[in-house]
């Protein structure tokens, strides 16, 4: 008897984990991520050691909304459109695994140049007015002189972009965003691998899309120390960034 009892309690507990891993599984699917900043290419908008929240149902969902991108299905299911100017988590098209995160500034038809360091959009010039004067961004183990510029893209959705004081991107050829795809680039924007770079992000297709970046819901500094150093914590925790809107 006692026996059929320390079976039924370790299959009802069986019962519960795996109805509470399902659950888990749906949420983080459906609704809402947890993701990290693990590098500076979002500076000054995310820095590394942010963790963010991501709606998993602003673009609909594909297999890559699910863990492990499950080969379900090549299709896209209640897909919405995304905005000039998200914060899009994606899977890079280089390995279909990967997650990145990046501001979307080409829709699907739309031609993207950088000249003479200013950024054009279908030839018009996207206004930007410098904010601050040679500040210190982080660049992986660097740090770079940089501008930083309040820009405006044509849908009126403003954000900060930094730009290097020396050596900073000046030309690019045209970048013309095809059908089903989307131009994305990070804030940081000499420090930043992105759609730029045809051979390894390039072009996002919107089966890739992942989310949207919502919140910032804790940020620790690894610069002053590790999460796991507790005891350090009120000097690497960053108060002021506890959920902060994006």
């Amino acid at each position: 008897m006692k026996k059929n009892k320390y079976i039924s309690i370790f299959f009802d507990n069986l019962k519960t984990l795996t109805i509470a891993l399902i659950i888990a599984i749906l949420i983080r699917s459906l609704i809402i991520q947890p993701f990290y900043i693990p590098s500076s290419s979002m500076e000054p908008t995310l820095l590394v050691g942010d963790r963010i929240f991501v709606s998993k149902y602003s673009y609909g969902y594909s297999k890559h909304s699910f863990p492990f991108s499950p080969n379900l299905s090549n299709d896209r299911f209640f897909f919405k459109e995304p905005k000039q100017g998200d914060l899009v988590v994606f899977k890079t098209p280089a390995d279909n695994r990967t997650d990145y995160i990046k501001r979307l500034i080409g829709l699907p038809g739309d031609e993207i140049q950088f000249i003479n360091g200013e950024l054009f959009i279908n030839k018009k010039k996207i206004i930007r007015q410098k904010v601050k004067n040679s500040e210190s961004i982080r660049c992986g183990s660097f740090l770079l002189k940089t501008e930083t510029f309040l820009e405006t893209l044509p849908n009126g959705i403003q954000y900060l972009a930094s730009y290097n004081t020396v050596g900073t991107l000046q030309n690019t050829p045209k970048y013309k965003v095809p059908s089903g795809h989307y131009f994305l680039m990070g804030d940081n924007r000499d420090c930043s691998k992105d759609s730029r770079f045809l051979g390894t992000v390039g072009y996002v297709n919107k089966l890739n899309l992942v989310g949207e970046a919502k919140v910032i819901f804790f940020s620790n500094d690894t610069n002053k120390g590790r999460l796991l150093k507790f005891w350090n914590l009120k000097n690497s925790f960053r108060i002021e960034r506890t959920f902060q809107g994006l």
